[in-house]
């Protein structure tokens, strides 16, 4: 599809909504929604085990790595509207650790993807499992979704909670409590 295609559809899409494309506002709406997309769907263009590659570092550390609090925006594959939340990710080292600025841009890649949480989740994990090869991968979304708020039941600020654990995060209780009580507090604020 050519970029003129999908601007053409978007004054489509406008005209089906009555308004009048030619008004002043509306005039590079559909250039702008186009870049818009682009960015926000740009996460189909990036592979996480490139970025995750490019920082591994050998290490001896086998205690948790915490990454918390990691905001990310997306859009539902539903109704294509936003899911904004924090991500919360974990892993042991198992000889090598992956630089930190690493696991948010892992995050953003699949953030910038249509999604479901459950699924979104789940590829944060396989990813960092897979690539990293970690003794344990966990994370934990917690989102908001506008198709509830905006549309629908209407439920404001009703979040949902979404987890995928790997590894010792999975086989072993006291890992994962270590992990959920980490993310549950506050050490800086």
């Amino acid at each position: 599809m050519q970029e003129k295609d999908f601007e053409n559809a978007i004054r489509n899409i406008l005209t089906y909504l009555g308004e009048d494309i030619t008004r002043e506002g509306l005039e590079k709406t559909p250039q702008r929604v186009r870049k818009a997309m682009e960015f926000m769907c740009s996460g189909y263009n990036e592979d996480p085990k490139e970025i995750i590659q490019k920082a591994l570092f050998t290490s001896t550390n086998d205690e948790m790595v915490v990454v918390k609090d990691i905001e990310f925006y997306s859009q539902c594959e539903h109704h294509m509207l936003p899911i904004i939340g924090k991500v919360h990710v974990a892993y042991i080292p198992n000889g090598k650790v992956v630089g930190l600025s690493k696991i948010p841009r892992v995050v953003d890649i699949f953030a910038r993807r249509l999604q479901i949480q459950e699924q979104f989740t789940e590829q944060i994990a396989d990813a960092l499992n897979e690539h990293l090869k970690p003794k344990g991968v966990a994370v934990v979304v917690d989102a908001r979704h506008m198709c509830m708020e905006m549309r629908g039941v209407q439920k404001i600020c009703s979040t949902t909670v979404t987890s995928a654990l790997r590894g010792l995060f999975k086989k072993e209780k006291k890992t994962k409590d270590e992990f959920l009580s980490i993310i549950s507090s506050s050490f800086i604020k």
